[in-house]
């Protein structure tokens, strides 16, 4: 059985592309079989896992839009992780898929290849876009679960309503089974009672589930894309490493509910 998670908050720079990455690491290492899917033109993903976006010459853009078999475009990477990786070809894919039939369901429908293709994944996670388009709109309609990456600031979490509008519409219309799991809070410095404080409001406000422990914020994080690997390779007894192991297991009994 196979877990779909996507990562997703429109909001830029709350560390989902480290969240994906370093999630994807944790479980690898707990003996998972994993993809990581980038769906972000930005292709950060990709590149944090030591891939140049430059030098491919297929990515999920020829997949989704192209109809390319995703088995032709996944890369191993030295994490342990399979990648479906990106290019800034991707930010055409809005485009090319706005006036298709059934574009929500692409990615779904491509999951659905690679596994009745005999790739038996027990995780995919969903790096999406900073926005609420099309593709976040696929990725949320491929997954079971959505985790939303937030830092621990005021103005970060204003637009969590705007992402669980989106995906009340999504379970109207296109995945009547999707779930929210829950707010990981990121960045997260321990020293200041404004991250407790905006902490125990997103609990309250929105009433999601809030996974333990907050990712802490430290320079670790900045500095494993430059090695491309995760930071559970490149600095494994941080904080930040022994975090996200954390919240790997927490998934991991989440998903057997």
């Amino acid at each position: 059985m196979t877990t779909t998670l996507a990562i997703a908050n429109q909001k830029g720079g709350v560390a989902k592309t480290t969240t994906v990455a370093s999630l994807g690491a944790a479980l690898a290492e707990a003996g998972h079989k994993v993809l990581l899917v980038d769906l972000d033109p930005q292709a950060c993903l990709t590149f944090s896992l030591g891939i140049d976006p430059e030098d491919l010459d297929a990515s999920v853009h020829h997949v989704l839009t192209k109809g390319l078999d995703a088995r032709e475009v996944i890369i191993e990477t030295e994490d342990g992780v399979d990648l479906l990786p990106a290019t800034i070809e991707l930010a055409r894919a809005e485009a090319d898929l706005l006036t298709r039939t059934g574009r929500e369901q692409v990615l779904k429908g491509v999951l659905e290849d690679l596994a009745e293709a005999g790739e038996a994944y027990d995780w995919v996670l969903l790096d999406c876009p900073p926005s609420l388009g099309v593709l976040t709109v696929a990725a949320l309609t491929a997954a079971r679960g959505v985790l939303v990456p937030l830092q621990c600031e005021t103005l970060s979490h204003r637009g969590v309503g705007q992402l669980l509008d989106t995906v009340h519409d999504v379970r109207r219309f296109t995945n009547r089974r999707l779930e929210v799991w829950g707010v990981l809070p990121t960045l997260y410095d321990g020293r200041t009672n404004h991250a407790r404080k905006v902490l125990d409001t997103i609990s309250e406000v929105y009433e999601l589930d809030v996974f333990e422990p907050p990712i802490p914020k430290t320079i670790k994080f900045a500095e494993a894309p430059a090695a491309g690997r995760s930071i559970l390779a490149t600095s494994r007894t941080s904080k930040g490493a022994a975090a996200y192991r954390e919240v790997a297991g927490k998934l991991v009994e989440r998903a057997a509910r």
